[in-house]
């Protein structure tokens, strides 16, 4: 458990939704939150690397599409320890922020955008200004499509942050 938690935290500990086994407090910002999620280490070192920390903590708001380890260890071998040398900071930036859309967009929003669209996908523009379409299946589950084609499945929604919204999705989204 969080050793930094607030009396007002513990208080609420069993009300708050939890990624990665840890607690996602509203009051804290998506960087505070992501740390202590064991499923999101790998997102949090890539952050990290990226010198996106600071942008993650700002007042945004954002909605995070927060890809946990799994979906970086699907990718080729070798793929995230080149993105985390200094040399390739720059593409690193870019894959992470094609995860961030400025803005606070919950899942019943994305539903409403899909529905409303005309071709049935909710079509974002990321802060790399990569694009992302979402569209909801039969099931109720949001596939969130990258400009390569790939899609993913929104695995837990709705994790309010302070500074937006953290939606937890299968794999890494990837820009052309």
């Amino acid at each position: 458990m969080d050793s930094d938690m607030s009396d007002e935290e513990m208080a609420m500990v069993d009300d708050v939704p939890r990624v990665g086994g840890a607690p996602m407090f509203p009051s804290r910002t998506i960087v505070e939150n992501a740390v202590n999620s064991a499923d999101h280490t790998t997102l949090v070192a890539a952050v990290q690397a990226a010198g996106l920390v600071d942008v993650l903590s700002s007042e945004g708001p954002f909605t995070v599409f927060a890809p946990v380890n799994a979906a970086f260890d699907a990718l080729p071998a070798g793929t995230v320890e080149t993105l985390l040398q200094p040399e390739n900071k720059d593409t690193l930036t870019k894959v992470l922020t094609a995860h961030v859309v400025a803005g606070t967009l919950t899942a019943d929003e994305i539903r409403r955008q899909e529905r409303a669209s005309r071709d049935g996908f909710y079509h974002l523009t990321t802060i790399s200004g990569d694009a992302l379409s979402a569209r909801v299946v039969s099931s109720g589950n949001i596939y969130i499509y990258d400009e390569s084609g790939n899609a993913y499945v929104l695995t837990q929604t709705d994790v309010m942050q302070s500074n937006g919204v953290i939606h937890v999705i299968e794999g890494v989204l990837l820009p052309k």
